[in-house]
């Protein structure tokens, strides 16, 4: 009996270590003794789901993501069969990517691919969907634990649009007390030889900032407030979460103040549903962007930070991790001077832009997930753009078609997605698809995966407030403080692509700290080491340090 225990216990001390498998850098030296691996110390961490307004976004441009019929279009059901992949509705699997909030680009009824003229503020564009098909959409979202928002284009509406047809109409006429009010319709000696405008008859013409079939609605006229109340009403009683408002930039003319309507739009929003999210795209100053918050709006972009020319990538290039967070923390800091509830909302590109990926991946791999760890766990809620977790790329071209290339689940079965006729161009993603990264461990989509579960295991990273950096001497460690209800973290970046770097922890910093979690760039079974106040972390790596006691 003694003999079959001993074999049995042999037997699995052999296949435990199977299972472990070889580590290339614990093995490069001559001896046959192998370095103790360190644990994953995220292994016995429980993830809880939000149940608030901090969330992670994914972006999804509808016309681009899920083509379920095959007719060359994303929509609503193709987005529906990759809920999953999304979000499995529990935080604790690791089998999803983790998102719990998605952000809809226009679905309303327009002729364009882009749907940002809208003919209809009340349906589904029949490229996409039905009405039905949305429901199910939000149905299937609740379930999972996601709150969906949707582009809700405030600043123009079609040409196309019955109210805009019948108030050219009746300015023919003669009548501007009609449709006419809602619009930004003058004599043309109002407006200035900068404007564009959309002409109409008799003198007149409206504003039309983006493009002449893109009029302006009048956000001061008491009609446009009543059809802007009811278009929200109708939304948010189908149980959308919120609002990404399109170009909160031109909210402001010359009747209009922007800060007092985007606050008029927030507080009648927030008596439909209390706890509606409202995100602006404004892409002015910071001086701009801290006005707007003074209307009480959750979040806006955070537009200098991203972009292949932004703040993020340009630091990340020249490996300056102290700089970043300098700079973040200011940024943060003047926001909430102005809103103390301000949710900042920060991305590396979007439909607008050109892919991060074009100017990283080039740099390599580590960049790309440095990038992601970078911009993720600062306080606030980050936008993910379709595909940026697999590193997709554009093609280089100022035509931002291109920026809307289709998502790529399958490398090697390519979609046939074709966006404005130049959606051909798309190449396949040079580290695979969703499937062919699933299968890898060391892939940016599974370092995307343990960024949420992460930030899912620590709310403080998302809610709290960053209250100081922490100087190293080396301009590689980006270091910042972050707190949250009495739960105080330090979270340390290290920017250098090559080298690691030891730094020491005092008490005086995070008192009996001990490491939280850990993103390391090389290898998903390599992870930091604290070892007597001393922190040694690999090249392009990420720790998150917390207090023991």
């Amino acid at each position: 009996m003694r003999k079959l225990i001993s074999l049995l216990l042999c037997t699995l001390m052999l296949g435990s270590s199977i299972l472990v498998g070889c580590n290339p850098q614990e093995s490069s030296n001559s001896s046959d003794t192998k370095t103790a691996q360190v644990a994953d110390p995220i292994e016995n961490i429980t993830a809880t789901a939000s149940d608030d307004k901090y969330r992670n976004f994914y972006q999804i441009f509808v016309h681009s993501f899920c083509d379920s019929n095959d007719d060359g279009v994303g929509d609503l059901q193709g987005i529906i069969s990759q809920l999953d992949y999304l979000n499995d509705g529990d935080p604790n699997t690791g089998d999803d990517l983790g998102i719990d909030g998605i952000w809809l680009t226009p679905i309303m009824p327009s002729k364009s691919y882009h749907k940002y003229d809208v003919e209809n503020y009340y349906d589904i564009d029949p490229d996409f969907g039905t009405l039905d098909d949305f429901d199910e959409l939000i149905e299937e979202c609740d379930k999972r634990g996601i709150k969906v928002i949707i582009d809700l284009v405030l600043n123009h509406i079609s040409s196309n649009n019955p109210l805009y047809i019948k108030a050219v109409e009746e300015v023919s006429e003669g009548k501007l007390d009609g449709n006419a009010q809602y619009f930004e319709i003058h004599k043309t000696s109002y407006f200035d030889s900068s404007t564009k405008v959309n002409t109409l008859s008799n003198g007149y013409a409206c504003e039309a900032n983006f493009s002449s079939e893109m009029p302006e609605w009048n956000l001061n006229s008491e009609k446009t407030r009543e059809e802007f109340t009811k278009i929200a009403k109708f939304w948010l009683d189908r149980g959308v979460g919120g609002f990404r408002l399109d170009a909160c930039k031109y909210f402001t003319n010359k009747s209009t103040d922007g800060t007092e309507f985007l606050k008029w739009f927030y507080e009648t929003c927030q008596e439909i549903n209390p706890d509606v999210y409202m995100v602006g795209e404004n892409w002015s100053d910071d001086s701009d962007i801290e006005e707007l918050y003074k209307s009480g709006i959750d979040s806006q972009f955070a537009f200098k930070f991203s972009q292949t020319s932004g703040l993020f990538v340009e630091n990340l290039i020249t490996q300056n991790g102290a700089a970043i967070v300098k700079k973040v923390m200011n940024y943060d800091n003047k926001m909430k001077e102005n809103n103390e509830e301000a949710i900042n909302a920060y991305f590396l590109s979007n439909h607008d832009q050109v892919r991060v990926a074009n100017s990283l991946e080039a740099q390599g791999l580590g960049y790309q997930k440095l990038a992601a760890a970078l911009y993720m766990l600062f306080p606030g809620n980050p936008f993910i753009y379709y595909g940026e977790e697999i590193g997709i790329t554009s093609p280089e071209t100022t035509n931002d078609a291109n920026y809307r290339t289709p998502m790529v689940f399958d490398s090697e079965n390519m979609p046939t997605i074709f966006v404005n006729g130049v959606g051909d161009q798309h190449e396949v993603p040079t580290y695979g698809g969703v499937k062919q990264q699933l299968e890898d461990d060391d892939s940016l989509l599974n370092y995307y995966r343990r960024i949420i579960k992460i930030k899912n295991q620590n709310p403080e990273l998302a809610r709290g407030t960053i209250t100081g950096t922490q100087g190293f001497d080396n301009k590689n460690i980006g270091a910042y403080y972050v707190e949250y209800e009495g739960s105080k973290l330090l979270v340390v970046h290290n920017f250098s692509a090559k080298e690691s770097r030891t730094i020491t922890v005092t008490d005086d910093m995070i008192k009996n700290a001990t490491v939280r979690a850990d993103l390391v760039a090389e290898s998903s079974d390599k992870h930091v080491e604290l070892k007597d106040g001393q922190l040694t972390l690999p090249a392009q790596s990420t720790v998150i340090l917390k207090s023991a006691e």
